[in-house]
């Protein structure tokens, strides 16, 4: 049985440091991330010297066997068989992990004596945290969860964290103490938000490292047991609203398409990223330009890189200053998404709890193509690039992870409609049969009302059934007038107001 997780939040509030201070913290960052190359390094060479073991390749090669015959088979019989033998592998598999020391209890033994030399600077608890983090790397790559294990350069490990606030790095008092290190952490007087939350317990503390316009800044995030504190207007009022409406959304990659009792609605998600998109553009130019011209041995005539040069890459001062700029300009971008989608999401909640959602896997979405094929049209091989851009740039599996998780502090979570059972883009209500449309049809006819097809699917989605595998037909007779009425106010929105922007996929013309 897995152990539940109990509720937590994080309260981020900043660290008043002077010169030595950081200092200090970034020696012991930089001992952190040394600590991690190394028990990275060990527990991948033990894997490395298991993976070569002729039993071990056996049992692997055995659990994928049955992993097949488990999905083929028909029979219960033959299928509990298989089950029962799978644990069995399974179970072996973990005993020759544990002989071999490819767990993370034996990594925490491994990064022991290495705490010991850094003791002054790094504690116990804070050691094992980082061979903890080592160990899920790790554990994602024996597991095929990713493809290769990636070790952190200097300064690429930017946080260090405790496991209780009782030793190593504790908040005690308003202060951050840690190692003979004491930081006043800075809280607004009327913080009402984080004085109340400071009421309940601290499971443990993490200091986050961020480069904010060119220079490190310091962060401390109190992990806290419960909900958080419901915020409040300065006269007392609770700020966050919840409407009674059911509500479906269709996801797209840039944009969302809901539907309610209240409104319906085309939404562009995050829409005040376009500029600084533009501006990332323009850096990454210069900065393709600048590597070209300070490295040309790295480079083939046809302008890709040599695989084969081992020759060590050179970076102008210039350079230099574009990354900073564009790193600072990525910061900017994550922070602005996070603030819009956080806005969204708490502007839905006002219309209503009941959420449902069509599941769309945008990672899968995000990957390049594995087929090669060719265009009839010019006869030349496609592209293998998909909407990873998009997906990177707009962030949509984020914006419902962040509805999520706003719903589960009031107890409730999103509902996953069956996408594949549900056909919310190829079903018609009222003559109750599925077709297929091709993508490039963005309006449906509807009972002789023309719709479009993003906005009817939300509104699908929201009158589906509890078993979440098929629409209510009574209820989406019940309610169509009132969704085609919405739905006029929604298109009369988009085709007169200047400032929308509209994507080919809504299918609207001015």
């Amino acid at each position: 049985m897995k152990k539940k997780k109990n509720p937590t939040y994080i309260l981020e509030l900043k660290l008043d440091t002077e010169i030595y201070h950081e200092h200090i913290l970034n020696k012991r960052f930089e001992i952190g991330r040394k600590i991690y190359n190394a028990v990275l390094g060990e527990g991948l060479k033990r894997y490395n010297h298991l993976k070569r073991m002729r039993i071990y390749k056996a049992l692997l090669n055995e659990l994928i066997k049955t992993n097949k015959n488990i999905k083929t088979s028909k029979n219960k019989k033959s299928n509990k068989e298989l089950n029962i033998r799978k644990k069995e592998i399974a179970k072996n598999l973990n005993d020759l992990r544990k002989n071999y020391g490819v767990t993370e209890y034996s990594l925490h033994d491994f990064v022991k004596p290495i705490q010991h030399i850094f003791k002054g600077n790094i504690d116990s608890l804070t050691a094992q945290k980082i061979a903890t983090r080592a160990w899920l790397a790790l554990e994602k790559y024996i597991f095929s969860d990713s493809k290769r294990v990636y070790f952190k350069k200097y300064g690429e490990l930017n946080s260090l964290e405790g496991k209780n606030n009782k030793s190593g790095i504790k908040f005690r008092d308003n202060h951050l103490i840690w190692n003979g290190l004491s930081l006043e952490v800075k809280i607004r007087k009327n913080d009402m938000y984080a004085k109340e939350a400071l009421k309940q317990r601290i499971k443990y503390c993490r200091i986050v490292r961020k480069i904010i316009k060119g220079k490190y800044k310091y962060n401390i995030q109190l992990v806290l047991a419960g909900f958080p504190p419901v915020k409040r207007s300065k006269e007392g009022e609770i700020i966050q609203k919840y409407g009674e409406s059911r509500i479906g959304i269709d996801p797209s990659l840039r944009s969302i398409a809901y539907a309610s009792d209240i409104e319906v609605r085309l939404k562009e998600l995050a829409p005040s990223l376009d500029n600084i998109d533009r501006e990332i553009k323009i850096i990454q130019r210069k900065l393709d330009r600048s590597r070209r011209i300070t490295n040309p041995n790295k480079y083939n005539e046809d302008g890709t890189i040599k695989r084969d040069s081992k020759d060590r890459w050179y970076k102008s001062k210039n350079y230099m200053k574009n990354l900073f700029i564009l790193r600072e300009l990525n910061r900017r971008l994550n922070e602005i998404r996070k603030i819009e989608h956080n806005i969204l999401a708490n502007y839905l909640l006002t219309l209503g709890t009941d959420i449902f959602v069509e599941k769309t896997d945008f990672k899968a979405l995000a990957k390049r193509a594995k087929e090669t094929s060719i265009s009839e049209k010019t006869g030349r091989f496609k592209r293998k690039k998909r909407f990873g851009k998009s997906i990177g740039s707009k962030a949509p599996s984020k914006f419902f992870s962040i509805l999520d998780k706003k719903l589960n502090y009031i107890g409730k979570e999103i509902k996953y409609i069956d996408t594949w059972k549900f056909k919310a883009s190829q079903y018609n209500h009222y003559t109750d049969e599925c077709r297929k449309v091709s993508l490039s049809v963005r309006w449906k006819i509807i009972n002789d009302k023309r719709v479009q097809r993003d906005l009817y699917s939300a509104f699908l989605i929201m009158n589906s059934k509890d078993n979440l595998k098929e629409t209510d037909r009574d209820r989406c007779n019940k309610n169509f007038e009132k969704f085609l009425k919405l739905h006029a106010k929604e298109i009369k929105r988009l085709k007169e107001t200047n400032n929308i922007k509209l994507f080919s996929s809504f299918g609207i013309d001015l």
